[in-house]
Formats: C-alpha cells, structure tokens, sequence
C-alpha cells in the first residue's frame, strides 16, 4: 500500500507566523501523499474578546455556544484554514481547504449531554467516512487541509477536537494506504524525565508503554496522547508518531527524531 501522513497541527505553530512558514514549507516538501489537519489557536477568542462573546471552559474544554459556533466557524474554517491553504499554494502545494461539512468528508453527530452540555461539539464515527472522496483528492494530487470542524447532517456545523480529527481520518484510510499519523507539538517528544528535553523516548510499544506506566515516568498530559495513539494503531493505523513541529521532515523518514508508537 501507498505511504499517506497524517500531519496535525496545534495553536503553538498556529499562533507563531514564523513558525507556521517554516512548518508549511517542510510540510509542502514531503513528496508523498499528505494530509493536513490543524488547531484553531488563540484567534478565535481574541476575536469573540473584540467582539464581546466571552470564552467559556470547563476542565479545559470550550463550551460552543451559538454566538461561538458562529465565531469558530469563522475563525477555524475561514481565517486560519484560508491563510494556511494560500501558504502552502505559495510554497507549491496544491492544497484544498476542508471542513467535515464539504463533500460530507467527516460527518459527526452533536454530543449528547451528560453532566456537561458542551454545545455545538461533534463526536465522530470513522466508518461513516466517504473513503472513496478523500482517494480522490490524494490520487489527483491534491492536499487536504482540514479545520477543525464537523457537521451532524441537519445543517449544523461542529467544533471538533483536531487531534480526534486526525486520529478519525487515520483510522478511516488505513484500509487503502499505510497511514503514519503524526501529531505536532512542542516538545520533540514523549519524554522519559518531563525535565530533560533530551530525554526523548524514540520507540514505545505496548509492551514498553506498560512498563513507563508501571515505573510512573509519564507525566499526566502525555498519557492520552499515547492512549489514542494505540485506539488508533488497534484500529489499523501502522504507525503513529508524537514529535516536534521543527523535526517533522525527519519523523517521515526511518530515523525518526520523534517518539515512534506501533
């Protein structure tokens, strides 16, 4: 099967003009086929600031109310998700701007209510995937770049976590492609002591995952990171790799700087 990556972005690289350009450029060098997934950053509530439409969390998770539905809609799948797609057709890659909504790529349903309404927040179903659409989009050449939003097929747009994103998309073309799904963030990788940047644990399987959490070498933030890159590898993504933005030409290689999970 043909080699894809997976690649996706968060608000660290998103919010840093320089550090996005540099990542674009590395991104649009990668020869094989490719996908793009990307965060929303800090944009969307320094514009609902402007606009008066306060932020709300709860244990770190934004609320999508009506009004902020509007603003990530905006903000994700228009500002941030234009701005990379003209970067990249500057830097030579023929990429096409997506939400879930387009072409009915990632169709989701709104969260049912628990103890917490998150709102307009989308939960995904791999296999409702139209396999066949983002293969056309691949084979043509072209390089999907996906916001972070859904739909839930009665016209309604979802805010919807990237990494489940990426993550959803992986699992949905592993049928068809020998998917790498690489996840960029700020440290070069899942780290042995959370106090040595250097400490970089190049490999973990689920026999050596098992065993740092036995030891309790992790720290906490990392841990479902790693937990969603196995769901993914047991759903039949190959591989999975955590590692730094600035590193990423070197983690589609063999010698990977990054941590490798398989």
């Amino acid at each position: 099967m043909e080699q894809l990556y997976i690649i996706k972005i968060g608000g660290n690289v998103i919010d840093n003009e320089s550090n996005l350009s540099s990542f674009l450029s590395t991104f649009a060098s990668i020869k094989s086929p490719k996908i793009l997934v990307h965060g929303g950053g800090k944009i969307a509530t320094k514009i609902g600031d402007k606009l008066g439409i306060e932020s709300k969390y709860i244990n770190g998770r934004r609320i999508t109310d009506d009004n902020t539905i509007d603003i990530v809609t905006m903000v994700y799948g228009g500002l941030v998700n234009k701005k990379i797609v003209a970067q990249l057709q500057a830097k030579g890659a023929n990429a096409i701007g997506l939400t879930g909504a387009d072409a009915n790529l990632i169709p989701a349903k709104k969260r049912p209510v628990k103890d917490i309404d998150y709102g307009w927040v989308g939960d995904i179903n791999s296999a409702q995937f139209p396999v066949s659409t983002f293969h056309l989009f691949l084979q043509n050449n072209m390089v999907p770049v996906f916001a972070p939003l859904t739909h839930d097929g009665e016209g309604h747009i979802l805010n919807t976590n990237a990494d489940t994103i990426a993550s959803s998309i992986a699992v949905a073309l592993s049928g068809v492609y020998d998917v790498r799904l690489i996840y960029c963030f700020e440290r070069k990788g899942v780290l042995e002591n959370v106090d040595d940047a250097n400490s970089v644990i190049n490999l973990i399987t689920k026999e050596k995952y098992k065993q740092l959490l036995a030891e309790e070498k992790l720290f906490a933030g990392i841990i479902p990171k790693i937990d969603n890159a196995f769901a993914a590898i047991d759903a039949g993504v190959k591989e999975v790799l955590i590692g730094d933005a600035n590193d990423l030409l070197q983690n589609t290689t063999e010698q990977t700087l990054g941590t490798l999970i398989k």
